[in-house]
C-alpha cells in the first residue's frame, strides 16, 4: 500500500518522512489551512528531494491557469483537486490529476469510479480535520484506485489494508502540532500501513 504524507511544510519534515518510506508528499496551496506552504518554499524543498517521490499539490478552489502555473513552477508530479468539479474540467488541466471526494453517503464514494481518486470524510474544511469515513462504505467495492485519508493514525491505520485501498493520505494523525510532523508518528504510521 503506497503512503502520502500531506501537509509538509518544511524540509526536515519532507526528509525524514522520505527516509521512513513514505511514496508521495503533499503540499498545501490552500491559504486557509494551517498547513499553507507558499509555492516558493514547496519549490524550495522540492528541489532538494530524492528522485522516484511523489510531489503532490493540494488545491481548493483555484482556476486552471493558476493550478498549471504552480504545477509547472513546483515541478508537481500530481495535483490533488479538493473541490467539486466534473471530469472534463480536470481533463483541461495539463497536469495529472487527482479528483477528491469529500464523501456524506456511501453513493458518493462510487464517483469518478474509472479514475485513481482521494476518498475524505466531507468537511467544510479542505482536509487535515482528523474525522474518518465509515469503512463499511467500502464493503464490496473494487478500492483499488482509491486512496483513503480522513482520520488515519499510526493505530489504526492496519484496520483499513483489508479493502485493498491503493494508497493512504495522512497529515493531522502524524502532526506534533498543526504543520509540523512528528517523526515518531511518521515512522510508525508507514511501518503499518505497508507490513504484510
Amino acid at each position: 500500500m503506497r503512503v502520502k504524507i500531506c501537509g509538509i511544510t518544511n524540509l526536515q519534515d519532507a526528509l525524514q518522512a522520505i527516509e521512513s518510506g513514505a511514496d508521495a508528499l503533499g503540499f498545501v496551496f490552500y491559504r486557509e489551512s494551517p498547513r499553507y506552504i507558499k509555492p516558493s518554499d514547496a519549490k524550495k524543498i522540492i528541489e532538494k528531494l530524492p528522485p522516484f517521490i511523489g510531489r503532490v499539490g493540494l488545491f481548493v478552489n483555484e482556476g486552471i491557469d493558476t493550478i498549471d502555473t504552480i504545477s509547472k513552477y513546483c515541478d508537481l508530479t500530481l495535483c490533488q483537486i479538493h473541490f467539486d468539479v466534473d471530469a472534463q474540467a480536470l481533463d483541461m488541466i495539463a497536469s495529472k490529476t487527482l479528483p477528491v471526494i469529500r464523501a456524506k453517503e456511501p453513493k458518493d464514494i462510487l464517483q469518478y469510479s474509472n479514475r485513481y481518486r482521494l476518498v475524505d470524510v466531507y468537511s467544510t474544511e479542505y482536509g487535515g480535520t482528523g474525522k474518518r469515513l465509515n469503512l463499511e462504505w467500502f464493503d464490496g467495492i473494487d478500492c483499488s484506485k482509491i486512496i483513503l485519508a480522513g482520520g488515519l493514525t499510526p493505530e489504526n491505520v492496519e484496520e483499513v489494508k483489508r479493502y485493498n485501498f491503493y494508497g493512504v493520505d495522512v497529515s493531522s494523525g502524524v502532526e506534533k502540532i498543526k504543520g509540523r510532523k512528528d517523526y515518531a508518528k511518521v515512522t510508525k504510521f508507514i511501518k503499518n500501513a505497508k507490513s504484510l
